[in-house]
């Protein structure tokens, strides 16, 4: 759970997914930790690749080989993980299995990704890949964009995390036990302030409108069972004050909206997968994805369960938190 003792940073390489090195590096800082560095490939990458002298590969990837070795390198230089303990490791496959299972063989507790980023010679994470890695994962993943708010400083030629405001979007549901409880010890480790969203979806606009008397009065009834909820959430969390807020609308909308109006550092929300109905691919769902590519932050992903589409209210398979 927390504190994170070993981070994975999957990287193509490229620039954009280079922003995600920061927060794995002060992670492994804050929490005494160490930094897997991993890429993948589509074939195998030599075991002595950094030791190799640069230009001592022949053959039709001797360029490849040679930019591998240049990049990773330089990832390691990088002034971030300095005094950190780092290793690097390449892997061949698809990245969002590679990832998982890079995860569970080396007890990862955390990975941190860029939704996006494209270079010739990664297996790049562009488009859905993130949420490929984040549906795939056994462990939180936290999801940065670029031009997000940040929660890493310099500090003394170093970097450190200060989180002020963490937004935990809950619905109460078996989903989002995990994200609660890790949302709670990292406020608590932090000192950052907790505010938990429910969000009452738009659908029950809907009702109202077309059943005016019992739509609005099911609201009512439904609207005080969540605030009465959210004030035994608030009341069980000890001495730390616990901010809620009961919101109406399209749920990723609201939570977006929720954290941008505070100022939010992070949002922290659960991930429950689904089996797509296509060959039996993990998929999140809808708003999750639309929470990771819309947020005015970083968002911290936590897996819950193996959930059977298309119901999500009904769990199957839980998984282990690391």
């Amino acid at each position: 759970m927390y504190p994170f003792r070993n981070i994975l940073f999957p990287t193509d390489f490229s620039p954009n997914s280079r922003l995600a090195l920061k927060y794995a590096a002060a992670f492994a800082r804050s929490c005494e930790g160490r930094i897997v560095v991993l890429n993948v490939q589509s074939s195998k990458v030599p075991a002595d690749l950094l030791t190799k002298p640069e230009g001592s590969f022949d053959g039709a990837d001797s360029q490849l080989l040679n930019e591998l070795r240049i990049s990773a390198k330089d990832i390691l230089r990088d002034p971030v993980l300095s005094k950190l303990e780092v290793d690097t490791l390449f892997a061949v496959g698809e990245p969002p299995e590679q990832i998982a299972r890079t995860a569970l063989d080396h007890e990862i507790d955390l990975v941190t990704v860029v939704t996006r980023g494209r270079k010739r010679l990664s297996r790049a994470f562009v488009g859905s890949m993130a949420e490929e890695i984040v549906a795939e994962s056994p462990c939180a993943v936290l999801a940065v964009r670029p031009a997000q708010r940040d929660f890493v400083r310099p500090h003394d030629d170093q970097i450190r995390i200060e989180l002020k405001r963490i937004v935990l979007a809950t619905n109460f549901r078996p989903s989002s036990v995990a994200a609660t409880l890790l949302a709670r010890h990292i406020a608590n480790h932090m000192g950052a302030e907790l505010h938990a969203v429910y969000v009452i979806g738009d659908y029950l606009d809907q009702i109202s409108a077309m059943f005016p008397e019992g739509g609005l009065a099911a609201l009512r009834r439904l609207r005080g069972y969540i605030e009465e909820r959210m004030a035994q959430f608030a009341r069980s969390d000890g001495p730390r004050t616990v901010t809620t807020h009961v919101d109406e609308g399209r749920p990723y909308e609201e939570i977006v909206r929720r954290a941008a109006e505070i100022d939010a550092d992070l949002i922290v929300i659960g991930t429950a997968v689904h089996n797509s109905l296509f060959a039996g691919t993990l998929v999140l769902g809808a708003e999750i994805e639309r929470v990771i590519r819309n947020a005015p932050c970083p968002v911290l992903c936590v897996p819950a369960a193996r959930i059977v589409t298309p119901l999500p209210a009904f769990v199957t398979q839980p998984v282990p938190q690391m």
